[in-house]
């Protein structure tokens, strides 16, 4: 034992960064705005979205509520080219959970204009869902946003 605690490399061991996990929002909880409908998530997100990029590269956000579907704030996640954009799950989830979040709602672009969602996106969806479920953080829709208009895969019947 004495060899081992003369090895730098088991010293090393109990030398751990901590970790803190914090927030803090400055918009009290009655002042957040409620969201209702997927029309009035449409009109937050695309009210945070760069208009002028909608038609030239894909993004994706999402839009944290408090279990009572106030809006805690939106993450953007990530920017990608014409085609698509890459969606990591741990940091839509790791926002989540870090506000405290109780549900989310997920958005993406589609520069093309074209409101059907691809395979992908319902792949992704459905991926996200049940992660969801597992960390009891309910995804309550999945809006694929253009200039002119949007598609809720809630209103679609397409959230499980």
């Amino acid at each position: 034992m004495e060899a081992l605690n003369q090895n730098p490399s088991f010293q090393n061991l109990h030398t751990v960064s901590e970790i803190e996990l914090s927030y803090k929002t400055m918009i009290k909880p009655h002042e957040r705005p409620k969201i209702s409908s997927s029309k009035e998530a449409y009109h937050i997100f695309k009210s945070h979205w760069d208009i002028n990029n909608i038609e030239l590269r894909e993004e994706f956000k999402i839009l944290l509520l408090n279990r009572a579907n106030r809006i805690l704030g939106i993450v953007p996640i990530s920017v990608g080219g014409v085609a698509g954009t890459v969606v990591d799950a741990k940091l839509i989830f790791a926002g989540a959970l870090i506000a405290n979040a109780s549900s989310i709602i997920l958005a993406h672009n589609h520069p093309s204009g074209n409101l059907r969602p691809s395979h992908q996106d319902i792949r992704l969806t459905k991926k996200l869902v049940s992660a969801g479920k597992f960390l009891d953080i309910s995804v309550f829709d999945h809006l694929i946003i253009t200039y002119d208009g949007y598609t809720s895969f809630s209103d679609e019947g397409m959230i499980s």
